[in-house]
């Protein structure tokens, strides 16, 4: 059976298109969850999962859609694989009922995760950097060095736009509201971020 599942992040924004395109490609059930990218709480993909039988096909409009993160989606593929369900993406035109797609969703899984670290290490070198200058990331009162660590780090995140809000918030392991907070403490303008990864 094909199962489609789409996901919004908040009440006011609709199933509509992603719904359109799992119809299109022959979903004979979809199951709708609203929750915001950083919810551990989906009810929905926890009944999907708990009702899959082998041969079965998950399919999302994007891949965004299914995990919090880029951890927490390669466990969810892992657990498919073990019950023998495949997984297609439409957007990111994945497929791991097929040998070559799954190696491309594991290629493109570690591009995405050596990405994080080449930015990780830009962070730290940045820090150390500066420290042996004599600065200390230009911390001011009310927040604390490891905020302030974290504050660089979402500028960084926010700087190089390739990471959702939602992303961002998970990776730092903080509220969006933090998140937030954090840009502004680094003088960064967000509206135009936030309207673009609401």
């Amino acid at each position: 059976m094909r199962i489609g599942y789409v996901r919004v992040s908040t009440q006011d924004q609709n199933f509509n298109l992603q719904e359109d395109a799992l119809r299109k490609s022959g979903c004979e059930m979809i199951y709708r969850e609203t929750a915001s990218g950083a919810n551990t709480d989906r009810p929905e993909l926890a009944r999907i999962m708990e009702h899959l039988r082998s041969g079965d096909i998950i399919v999302v409009y994007k891949l965004d859609r299914l995990g919090r993160s880029l951890k927490h989606l390669l466990e969810v593929v892992e657990i498919l694989n073990k019950k023998e369900v495949g997984l297609q993406s439409i957007s990111d035109m994945i497929d791991t009922t097929t040998p070559q797609g799954r190696l491309f969703f594991h290629i493109s899984a570690s591009f995405a995760e050596f990405e994080k670290d080449l930015i990780r290490e830009r962070t730290k070198a940045g820090l150390e950097a500066a420290r042996a200058r004599g600065r200390k990331g230009g911390r001011k009162a009310g927040i604390s060095k490891e905020a302030e660590q974290k504050a660089i780090l979402a500028e960084i995140y926010y700087n190089e736009g390739k990471l959702s809000v939602n992303e961002i918030a998970a990776d730092l392991k903080i509220s969006k509201m933090t998140l937030y907070k954090y840009l502004r403490h680094r003088n960064v303008f967000i509206n135009s971020y936030k309207k673009a990864n609401s």
